[in-house]
This record gives C-alpha cells, sequence and structure tokens, in this order.
C-alpha cells in the first residue's frame, strides 16, 4: 500500500499479530536509477521478519535487475505487482496493466524467478476485465515458472475498487488439482467473522488484510483469537490506541527523521480515532503540530478525555483509493 505500509506501520502491524508483511511497492525502474524515494523503501527491520518487498515493473532487464538489487538487503522473499490498478501504474505497462498480456506477464516473472535465490510470489487480480478474468490460466502458467505462492485479490481492474470482492474464482484456483503452490485471498475482509467465514467456505491458504488494516492494527490479532476460540477479542480502548499512535509516530520520526515524519504520520491519526465523538477538534490540533512533545501532550489530553468510552467493534469502512494503490 503505497505510502502506508512503511517500516512504522509495519511495526505496529507486527505487534498486533500480522504474520508475513510486505513493503510499499517499489518501482523497478526506480530502483535501477538509484532514486532516492525506491532506494528507501528498500529499508526493513530484523524485528519485522517474515518481510517481502514487492517490486513492480513492465521491462524483463528492469525487473531482473532491480529483483538482484532487492537480494542484497536481505528480505525473505520477493514479491511482483500484478495487481496495482491506478492510472499512473497501469499506463506504464506495470501493475494490472500486464493483466492484458499474459504472455508478458510470464516473461516478466520468469526474469525475476531467473534473477534471485529469494522465493518469489507474485500478487494480482482476477484479470483485466469481466471478459477477461484469466486467473486460472495466470495461477498455472506463473506456477510453470517457479512462483512460490500467489496472492489474488477478488476485483478486476475495471473495477478498482468498487462492488464486492469474488472470491468464487480465488476458490477455483484453490481447488485447481494442477495448482500446489499457497493461494492467498484478499478483498473486502473487514472482520474476524468474515475473515472467519472466507477462510472455510473459500478454502484458501490464507488471508490478506490491507486497507482494513489502516488505523487498526488490532484486526490481525482480532482474526487470529476468533479463528482459534470462536470468540471476539474486546476492541482496543483509548489507552491501547494511544500507545500504538505513540509507537507509530516515534518510529515515523526515527525512520523519516523529524518534521518529515511527523508530517507523514497526519493522514493516521484519524484512522485511528475514528469512532470517538467529537474528536474532529483533537485530530485539527494534531494535523497543525510539528513539535513532538506538543503532539504528545494532545494524545495524553485524548487519552484522559476519553478513558471509559468504548468505540464499539464494527466492519471497518474500507477506504477506496484512486491515486494511491493498495491492491
Amino acid at each position: 500500500m503505497e505510502d502506508v505500509s512503511d517500516p512504522p506501520f509495519r511495526s505496529v502491524c507486527k505487534d498486533n499479530g500480522a504474520d508475513l508483511m510486505y513493503t510499499e511497492f517499489i518501482s523497478s525502474e526506480g530502483l535501477i536509477r538509484d532514486a532516492i524515494k525506491s532506494r528507501k523503501k528498500l529499508d526493513i527491520f530484523e524485528e519485522e521478519r517474515p518481510v517481502g518487498i514487492q517490486i513492480f515493473g513492465g521491462d524483463e532487464e528492469a525487473m531482473a535487475l532491480s529483483a538482484k538489487i532487492v537480494e542484497t538487503v536481505n528480505p525473505d522473499l520477493v514479491d511482483i505487482n500484478f495487481g496495482c490498478p491506478v492510472k499512473k501504474v497501469v499506463s506504464k505497462g506495470a501493475g494490472a496493466g500486464v493483466l492484458k498480456d499474459v504472455d508478458l506477464m510470464v516473461k516478466l516473472t520468469t526474469a525475476v524467478v531467473k534473477s534471485t535465490s529469494l522465493p518469489v510470489t507474485v500478487k494480482t487480480r482476477l484479470g483485466w476485465d469481466d471478459n477477461s478474468k484469466n486467473i486460472e490460466e495466470v495461477a498455472e502458467r506463473l506456477q510453470d515458472v517457479g512462483i512460490k505462492a500467489l496472492s489474488i485479490h477478488g476485483r478486476t481492474r475495471s473495477q478498482m475498487y468498487k462492488g464486492e470482492a469474488d472470491w468464487t474464482l480465488i476458490a477455483k484456483v484453490k481447488n485447481n488439482p494442477r495448482i500446489h503452490i499457497p493461494i492467498f485471498g484478499n478483498g473486502d475482509i473487514d472482520s474476524p467473522q468474515k475473515a472467519l467465514a472466507y477462510k472455510n467456505r473459500f478454502g484458501v491458504d490464507g488471508i490478506m488484510i490491507g486497507r482494513a488494516a489502516i488505523g487498526y492494527p488490532w484486526i490481525f490479532n482480532e482474526i487470529k483469537h476468533f479463528i482459534k476460540t470462536g470468540e471476539m477479542l474486546a476492541p482496543p480502548n483509548i489507552q491501547q490506541r494511544i500507545a500504538v499512535i505513540k509507537k507509530h509516530l516515534h518510529k515515523s520520526i526515527e525512520w523519516k527523521n523529524g518534521v518529515l515524519g511527523i508530517l507523514e504520520m497526519r493522514s493516521h491519526y484519524a484512522n485511528y480515532l475514528k469512532g470517538f465523538p467529537n474528536i474532529k477538534e483533537f485530530r485539527n490540533r494534531l494535523v497543525q503540530i510539528k513539535n513532538i512533545e506538543e503532539i504528545e501532550a494532545v494524545l495524553n489530553e485524548i487519552e484522559n478525555y476519553y478513558t471509559g468510552y468504548e468505540v464499539e467493534r464494527t466492519p471497518i469502512e474500507l477506504i477506496n483509493y484512486h491515486e494511491k494503490c493498495a491492491v
């Protein structure tokens, strides 16, 4: 998830039960040009493991070279993004744009597999549109060239994030007798109940959580606890929420350095504090302050103000990204 799943965000997700995480997707062209932003996205830390680095692109040589660069920072795997639907990616023949050319998808994947000793996985969608839902062919051919797992978002590129994700085709891939690699499902999982229902109904090997974790990293432990016990964990209270916000904030400052870390944290406050009445005034103050001590003072004020108030656990609103990618 572009501009979301950076090391600070991944840190709080790991604390709250995420089993495997991926970096923001990284442009293969940016990596081989040594672009600063792309190189920065290669930062991974030992406490995150297992962690994969996700790359995207539409050129075989660039993808192969970028995989070699990725290998130098020693992630646990390399993931290829063939699912991002946003125009700026698709127009370059990358992300979900590759869904229009399965032969190219196979060539790009082969180039990456041959260029690295790391396990290679793929994240993609059902197809380009309703007339080209070719995920079964894609799964077989990518498995044949050596990928170790496939994650499938249950929408086409044309759907973007609209409508309900269709997991029936994901189940078809999983039940295909030719398929022996793990198949992970993605799309619309926003509650423990839905996670268990989809796991049982569609038989996938695992479930990917993306947008539903934004501002709510507790969802991972909630799902795991519900699958194990059939019982819901209590939603995080204000003390737990503030503690996670503070950790995310400090990690952001540590990773991005000073003011930039504070500025990038601003987009997260509304998601963390969703559901509390009259929270807007506090949020407005948080996004205007540039001093860590003052921010922490406001966070402490919020904690004291809302102590004892419980936010009901309801299905998380799935944010619709138009300019950023969250496949």
